[in-house]
Parts: C-alpha cells; structure tokens; sequence
C-alpha cells in the first residue's frame, strides 16, 4: 500500500511541476489577443493539428504516440526556457540545457513511466522516426498559422524574410508534400501581403 501512495505522489508532483510550461513564454502571438502564446498552450495546439491533419502522413502513424511526443516535446523548457527557432546563436547551447532537464523532469517520475517519456522526447529530438517528424512538421506549421495569422507579427519583430522562413519549412517537404504545398502558397501569401521585413 505505501508503495502504492509513493508511486501516485511521484506522479502528482510530476504533474504539478510540467504546470509550469503554462508560464513559458514563447515569440508567437494568440491572434485574438495579441498576447504571447505559451508553451502548454502550443503543445496542446500540437495534438489539435495532429488530429486533424493526420491523414497528410505520406507513411502511416502511430497518432497515441505522435500526440504523446507533442504533449512533452517541450517540457524541457520548463528549465530551459523557450528559443526561437530563427535564433542561430540560441540553438546551439539549447540541446546540452534540454538534455539536463529532461534528465531531471522524467527522473521525478516511477522508472517505467519515466523512461517511456524520456524515450518519446529523445525519439523527438533526434528525428528518426515518421512519428518524430510528423510531430515535428507540425511543430512547424503551428507558429507559421500564428504569423499568418497575427499579419507576420513575429517574424516582423525579429526580421525574419520570407526566404528564410520558406528555407527551414523546407527541410520536411519531402514527409507531407500536400502540406508543404499548401505552406508554400500560404507563405506567398504572406509575402504579397507584407508579413515579412
């Protein structure tokens, strides 16, 4: 029985510590207002897209695991904050950051499930898997319909040009042709619009 209460403990302090995504802040914006979106509400936006657009898969997906990765992909930023992912300089110290949180986040949990999480995040980060990368072209997607959205406000700020933005979407054209096409036409539309610097 005490057993029992200790593994139900690990998991509630697990659950009330990943609260804290809630408070981190990420660059895009929630278009109705204007405020920044953050990393909770994103992963949560994630599992919606996956849901939805999960029959743009060109290879079949497992969609339990696809939104499990979605839902903890970014609780490492819990400790290491959210990076933009046009900044170069902030990219290269996040891995090394990310890998000491999720060290500490999925240890709070019973060894079993704590290694499954940990798998899942470590199945994300290296991009292996068709589960991984449709996650990961949804965690793409995701900001661009914010941009689209808030007319480029993020990219506006950080000087972000259209061939840069059409440069790192680029990179999963080949894992869902008819997404990216449609991306592709979105983001033209954008540029005819102004959306970018």
């Amino acid at each position: 029985m005490n057993s029992k209460l200790t593994i139900l403990q690990q998991k509630i302090d697990f659950i009330i510590e990943v609260d804290k995504l809630k408070n981190v802040l990420r660059q895009s914006v929630i278009t109705q207002s204007q405020r920044r979106e953050n990393s909770a509400e994103h992963s949560w936006h994630l599992a919606i897209l996956l849901i939805t657009l999960q029959d743009y898969s060109p290879k079949p997906i497992d969609l339990l695991k696809c939104l499990k990765i979605a839902l903890i992909h970014d609780i490492v930023e819990i400790d290491s904050g959210d990076v933009y992912a046009f900044d170069t300089d902030g990219r290269l110290e996040k891995q090394a950051h990310e890998e000491r949180a999720a060290k500490r986040l999925f240890a709070m949990l019973p060894q079993e499930l704590g290694s499954e999480l940990h798998k899942l995040w470590l199945e994300y980060e290296e991009q292996k898997t068709t589960e991984a990368r449709f996650v990961k072209i949804m965690d793409r997607i995701q900001p661009l319909l914010l941009n689209y959205l808030s007319q480029g406000h993020t990219w506006k700020k950080h000087s972000v040009s259209y061939q840069r933005v059409l440069e790192i979407n680029q990179a999963w054209a080949k894992d869902a042709p008819e997404l990216f096409e449609y991306i592709k036409k979105l983001l033209e539309e954008c540029r005819e619009n102004e959306y970018f610097i």
